[in-house]
């Protein structure tokens, strides 16, 4: 048995951005506040959203400072933006961290307190303000997710939070935003979405439902990763990359991810690592580690990606998945912990605590392989050289 949560209304396309204006009113919806960074404020982004809305007659107020990785901190001042006005819904434009302070906001508009209070394994069900996810990335899938993730600042804990009210009532899915996408952030991202999808498939929680999107996410991300960063301007390629972020972010929303995402957020929350590089930098190790406690799951994803026949067997098709895990790295320039400038010392001195965190957040326990601790600190050290 499982249970399925998605988004009540997804747009999706190339152009779709002009139909928010619709997808508002099919909710009765009319007085949204924005949630933006200043990147996407000064590039004409937001202006475009704008224009939109006042053309369809709606009045929109846009709060610009969202921060890559947000904190308590952060949240909280963008809660007080849209607190000094009768808004009726919040619109993230942009990549993970709008779309995860727009979660966060919703919440609190409605029932105050704090995020901290609201951590796994507490969750978050009953209604917030409504959520309209506009991704400008194509990786985090956070448009179709109940989960948000926000750091304290008091202990560099990113704090996992979960729950029904987190999920966006509507979601604009529009693959020209990520037409201008830098090679880095396309790499990181990307790679971030398939791991989605891979630890979507292999966790403990898969199910049928979660298992067709994550095949699914990997048939469509695997071939056009690389063309994406190689031609930014490839509309096929960011179209299928887009897709296949959404459908990653589904698979996850609907089975939980593992071990790579509960070792990668303490790596952001100390080093302040962008969260899809950092999966990046541990998704081949942690495949390798796993690997023998669920060889046809991984097999399967192998499969999915073109990198083994129907007919092979299982541990060569997991044997081609790590080492196209590694080439891709290699061939996308994803850095080591070490190359990145991270210093060793402290990475080291750390070490016990991150491991202790990534174990706290509870996604190593949906893992094929459950690690301990000490698992997790070789696990870290191998990762980073």
């Amino acid at each position: 048995m499982a249970s399925i949560f998605l988004p009540r209304s997804i747009r999706i396309g190339g152009g779709v951005i002009a139909e928010l204006p619709a997808a508002l009113a099919q909710f009765g919806l009319g007085a949204p506040a924005i949630l933006t960074d200043p990147f996407l404020a000064q590039n004409g982004t937001l202006d475009r959203l704008l224009t939109i809305l006042a053309a369809a007659g709606i009045a929109a107020r846009a709060y610009c400072d969202v921060i890559s990785d947000p904190t308590v901190a952060s949240v909280e001042a963008a809660h007080s933006f849209v607190a000094k006005a009768a808004h009726d819904s919040v619109i993230a434009l942009g990549g993970g961290s709008p779309i995860d302070t727009a979660k966060a906001v919703a919440v609190l508009a409605v029932r105050g307190g704090t995020m901290r209070e609201r951590k796994v394994p507490h969750q978050e069900d009953a209604p917030a303000l409504p959520i309209v996810a506009i991704p400008t990335t194509a990786g985090t899938g956070s448009e179709a997710t109940r989960v948000t993730v926000i750091t304290d600042e008091a202990n560099d804990e990113k704090m996992l939070c979960a729950g029904l009210a987190y999920l966006p009532t509507i979601a604009i899915v529009d693959y020209e935003l990520t037409l201008t996408k830098p090679l880095r952030l396309t790499a990181d991202t990307g790679i971030d979405a398939l791991t989605h999808a891979i630890e979507a498939y292999v966790s403990r929680l898969a199910n049928p439902f979660s298992d067709g999107m994550a095949l699914a996410a990997m048939r469509a991300i695997w071939p056009n990763l690389r063309t994406a960063c190689a031609e930014p301007g490839n509309r096929a390629a960011r179209e299928a990359m887009m897709a296949g972020s959404l459908q990653a972010g589904i698979a996850f929303s609907n089975a939980s991810v593992a071990l790579v995402h509960g070792m990668s957020r303490p790596i952001g929350a100390h080093f302040h690592v962008a969260h899809g590089l950092s999966n990046a930098m541990l998704l081949p190790a942690v495949t390798a580690w796993s690997a023998p406690a669920a060889l046809p799951r991984y097999a399967d994803c192998a499969r999915a990606m073109g990198l083994a026949a129907d007919g092979e067997g299982d541990q060569a098709a997991v044997t081609r998945l790590v080492e196209a895990l590694r080439d891709v790295n290699r061939d996308l320039a994803v850095p080591t912990p070490k190359s990145y400038g991270i210093d060793e010392t402290r990475w080291t001195e750390l070490l016990p605590l991150m491991a202790e965190q990534a174990l706290a957040s509870g996604s190593p326990g949906n893992n094929p392989r459950i690690p301990d601790t000490a698992t997790i600190e070789a696990l870290y050290r191998e990762a980073w050289a």
